[in-house]
């Protein structure tokens, strides 16, 4: 006989062990990347402007206008409401954004993320349950190889412009 109680107890430990994860993932990959501090925006704190900063950004609460955190981690938390463009390290959505998103390592919608808008990523994870609705565009990281003296080897950036 199945026990669906024991089916179900078994499948939301394997997902919270997974979160625990990716949380464990982003938090490393915070720290190996050298970033000490993260900021966070409460649920009650609304911003209309462009933010901007060096260091990691968590949001509870609303923003409207841009986020350029190049180098840096920005997460959208459950109750974060978001209508800007997105520039970061690591993007993860589990609340709601209307933008672009920009992420120089991965993007990740989680199940409770609700997104329209557009990615560019090498990596992008959809969650069985996120919102999503616009493009993706999965390109891996340029890598520029600098043009020796005397050498005929062009840089693979300006190769990709000419082809």
């Amino acid at each position: 006989m199945i026990d669906m109680k024991q089916i179900r107890d078994n499948v939301s430990n394997k997902m919270k062990t997974s979160q625990q994860e990716d949380l464990q993932k982003f938090n490393e990959i915070t720290h190996t990347a050298g970033h000490n501090s993260t900021a966070s925006l409460g649920s009650t704190i609304q911003i209309k402007g462009d933010v901007t900063g060096d260091e990691d950004l968590i949001i509870e609460g609303q923003v409207e206008g841009n986020i350029n955190l190049k180098g840096h981690n920005v997460i959208i938390g459950k109750n974060g409401k978001v209508e800007a463009n997105i520039e970061a390290n690591n993007i993860v959505v589990e609340g709601q954004l209307n933008g672009d998103m920009n992420g120089d390592e991965k993007v990740i919608i989680r199940e409770t993320g609700n997104v329209h808008g557009n990615i560019i990523s090498p990596r992008v994870t959809l969650e069985d349950g996120a919102l999503f609705k616009g493009s993706i565009e999965m390109e891996p990281r340029q890598i520029n190889v600098v043009k020796k003296p005397g050498s005929s080897s062009e840089s693979l950036s300006a190769k990709k412009q000419s082809a």
